[in-house]
């Protein structure tokens, strides 16, 4: 075991503060310090390592027993935009060297000292399509390459807030290390937003079940809040999280004084907290982030030698099965019903999903899938296999499309290995990939096997090996107990992630072979059950009944459903909506039912015969979910839904009633309006908000060649830009998106811009307002700053500004100082507050 890891089972460990708190609050030479790339501050480890090495010193002598190498960027993505890609590996090296020489100096026997690699989350998200899985593999594997090669104890994962990103960096990791045939543990360390999720809206229990299925030692949290509003989820990840658990928060949450950045919690209260997350929560690593120096680890140290006993404090876990998708996590053991897992987009199975399929409507493939989740399925099965058609290219691009459409987990449904490995390279989330059997031998379930482990996914095993499919209870409990010492004693896959399908066939032909084929799997899954009570045992529900009518089929299927669940099925794939209760169906239904399924004859009748004669000529009855019938709610819930399947249509139907800018500001804009108060209230995460934005996009792009000039004419332009040093552009593009389709001209000149090319931007476009964005602490002082040079330029534009660092009390108190006059600088919480803003002055 890696000697840190021996140390933390022993005793709580304590890494060092904020760096870049520390490195701020100097002066540097751009040209001389940061060789003219400014605010790169990898580079110091070569241009200033006396400075870096002096913030190492005053964290060690404060206590640490872990210091991080100041590497937090030096990865390809974020070198990229310095164009020094080429020192990523020379970079990481040099830090980890410098990092490590100084915590030699420090160490002894009794208290050895670590060095922790630091690896940050760059600047592009993969879930928003603005880098891919590869890329960031390849990126995260060069530094930990340089990071290894400088003997770092650990490599921390920090700050992230993408789950795909976590993923690639992972395998970049396992990568270096096989290379160097290391054993050096990895944690991995969450930002969550105020609002409890990710950036991309990845609640705390979506975390925990996505990367406790990677290949990693510790997960934790870091940055973003401070202990207060950390403690609920490090309490969650105590009882959810068998690993090492690492708490690093903010001095609590940023404020502005005169104009500067300061973090309120003093190293007393900061102290006071993290004593209650080592001491109720079972922290094994402790630290600080932003906001936090030497005297804050100082007062940890006391804390941490004050206690009784320095082992860490025993949890209780509480064990759940779960997959989930990005933003969600579902449980594989439902109370008192089945995993359902939907089977509708499936081009082999649903003819309606197959000829979408053919059409490319991959929107109406999108709202097929969705229909499912409100018709109560739990994960959705994915097949785009069909003859003539390529595979992978729709595979890719139906995953991509739906991955921000639906909150369910998505279940992989391939033959082709390949096709699983690129669609697994999209999802954030822990998948299920169906499927692995014997058919072929070994060699293509391991590579699929080994797929699972690097993605962090579960899997569905087929009872058939090289004979075919066990259609006898002894071949279903044979091959089953084979696919359990296969994935899970052979190759590790942790027994709960094996879902086990005893494949049903069809009891509807007629044929006595196929008569008792019910009586076999229902058996099976008892037994199996009770063998193998970790593992999920997994029904393909609808073969049983195929050959019947859809009436016909629905009653069978329901009642076999019944029956499989007593005998301890906890999984099916199955359309859900189709599934009754045994309370309705009527009792000759119900009795010829059984009959079927049982193989029972009474009075010397044909169960099958009599069950077809039974329902022949029924159709469904039952009530179906009233549908929205004026044209108003139903353009309005596209927008709500982010859905565009028949949106033109319906639009065409709208304009018989309203003119085209009616439609829009009427209607559409109505239905931004309310996806706003969801956004705002929580209930609606980025990348949903972001698809109802491109459905209204796409409805205005439609009604604007109908409008008149005068009705379409432009209600204001703003330039909008991401400030100096600042590369994140996600809010300011959700901001364009947004006025955009609410009738205003953006002009959109990007991120890293100075403020004299925004002036030049609003003076060539005749800006009415001019938008400044940001996400970083440093750039809400820029955003002050350059209201301080356009006021000496005299330029007099209204200025929205906005970010997750600013608040309300800076820009109005601070920044509306700059101007003097209130009327002239506004603060925009979101997007949604921006147009309501842009509405007011305009």
């Amino acid at each position: 075991m890696p000697q840190i890891l021996d140390q933390l089972k022993q005793k709580v460990l304590l890494c060092d503060g904020a760096h870049g708190t520390l490195l701020q609050q100097r002066k540097f030479d751009v040209k001389a310090d940061f060789l003219g790339l400014e605010n790169c501050y990898d580079i110091l480890n070569q241009t200033r390592p006396d400075i870096i090495t002096d913030i190492h010193r005053d964290y060690l002598m404060a206590g640490a027993d872990c210091i991080e190498t100041d590497t937090f960027s030096a990865n390809k993505i974020v070198l990229a935009d310095f164009n020094i890609v080429d020192k990523v590996y020379e970079l990481n090296l040099t830090a980890a060297k410098l990092t490590r020489k100084i915590a030699d100096e420090f160490s002894t026997d009794q208290n050895p000292r670590f060095v922790i690699g630091s690896m940050g989350p760059g600047t592009k998200l993969p879930s928003l399509d603005q880098v891919t899985y590869d890329e960031l593999v390849d990126s995260y594997a060069e530094q930990a390459r340089g990071l290894l090669d400088g003997q770092v104890d650990l490599l921390l994962l920090e700050t992230h807030q993408d789950l795909l990103t976590l993923k690639a960096a992972v395998w970049g990791c396992h990568i270096a290390k096989q290379e160097r045939q290391s054993n050096t543990p990895i944690f991995a360390q969450v930002t969550l937003e105020s609002t409890g999720t990710t950036l991309v809206g990845s609640d705390m229990h979506c975390v925990i079940t996505s990367l406790s299925a990677l290949p990693i030692d510790g997960i934790g949290l870091n940055c973003g809040l401070g202990p207060a509003e950390m403690s609920e989820h490090v309490k969650n990840l105590s009882a959810h999280w068998s690993g090492f658990i690492s708490v690093m928060p903010n001095a609590g949450l940023p404020i502005l004084v005169d104009g500067q950045t300061t973090y309120p919690l003093q190293p007393e209260e900061f102290t006071r907290w993290q004593q209650r997350f080592v001491n109720e929560f079972g922290a094994n690593l402790i630290g600080g982030c932003c906001g936090t120096t030497p005297k804050h680890i100082a007062a940890l140290r006391v804390m941490l030698d004050g206690r009784k006993t320095q082992q860490p404090v025993a949890r209780h876990i509480i064990s759940e099965s779960a997959v989930s998708s990005l933003f969600n996590s579902v449980t594989l053991r439902q109370e008192n019903a089945v995993f359902a897992i939907g089977e509708r987009a499936n081009a082999n199975g649903s003819k309606k999903f197959r000829a979408l399929l053919c059409a490319e409507d991959f929107d109406s493939m999108a709202a097929i899938a969705k229909a499912q989740t409100k018709e109560g399925a739990c994960a959705l099965d994915i097949c785009t296999a069909y003859v003539g058609r390529n595979e992978q290219a729709d595979m890719t691009k139906f995953i991509a499309l739906l991955r921000g459409q639906v909150t369910l987990p998505l279940v992989i449904d391939s033959t082709n290995v390949e096709v699983i490995a690129n669609s697994l390279k999209l999802l954030g989330g822990k998948s299920i990939i169906n499927s692995i059997n014997f058919e072929d031998g070994e060699e293509k379930a391991l590579a699929i096997i080994n797929l699972a482990k690097q993605f962090g996914a579960a899997v569905i095993g087929l009872t058939i090996d090289e004979n075919g499919m066990a259609k006898t209870l002894r071949d279903k409990i044979k091959i089953a107990k084979r696919l359990y010492d296969f994935a899970v004693t052979q190759h590790q896959l942790p027994a709960s992630d094996l879902l086990i399908d005893h494949l049903t066939f069809t009891i509807c032909t007629g044929t006595d072979d196929d008569r008792e084929h019910a009586i076999t799997t229902l058996e099976a899954i008892k037994q199996l059950s009770q063998l193998l009570p970790e593992c999920q045992i997994l029904l393909g529900l609808s073969n049983v009944s195929f050959g019947l009518t859809p009436v016909a089929r629905r009653v069978l299927n329901s009642v076999v459903l019944h029956h499989a669940q007593q005998n301890g099925l906890n999984a099916a794939i199955m359309h859900a909506s189709k599934i009754m209760p045994l309370h309705k169906i009527p009792d000759d239904q119900l009795h010829a039912a059984e009959n079927l399924i049982f193989n029972r004859r009474e009075d010397n009748a044909d169960p099958l015969l009599h069950f077809i004669n039974l329902l022949k000529g029924q159709t469904d009855t039952d009530v179906k979910k009233t549908a929205l019938t004026k044209i108003e709610d139903v353009l309005k819930q596209h927008i709500i839904d982010g859905n565009k399947q028949n949106l033109k249509q319906d639009l065409d139907i709208a304009l018989k009633q309203y003119s085209p800018a009616d439609v829009i500001n009427q209607i559409l804009l109505d239905g931004m309006k309310t996806v706003g108060e969801y956004f705002g209230g929580g209930q609606m995460q980025l990348p949903f908000v972001l698809q109802s934005a491109e459905t209204m996009k796409a409805a205005v792009k439609y009604l604007e060649p109908l409008m008149t000039t005068h009705t379409a004419q432009s209600k204001g332009t703003m330039v909008l830009a991401t400030v100096k040093s600042d590369v994140h552009d996600i809010g300011k593009n959700l901001v364009d998106i947004i006025l955009s389709n609410n009738g205003y001209t953006v002009i959109n000149i990007g991120i890293k811009q100075s403020v004299q090319q925004i002036i030049d931007a609003a003076k060539k476009h005749n800006a009415d307002v001019i938008g400044m964005s940001g996400l970083l602490v440093n750039s809400t002082i820029i955003m002050k700053e350059n209201l301080e040079e356009m006021q000496r330029q005299q330029i007099h534009i209204p200025v929205i500004l906005g970010g997750a660092a600013l608040t309300r009390d800076y820009v109005e108190k601070d920044c509306q100082q700059v101007l003097g006059d209130k009327n002239k600088v506004y603060y925009a919480k979101d997007a949604f507050a921006g147009l309501q803003l842009m509405d007011e002055i305009l």
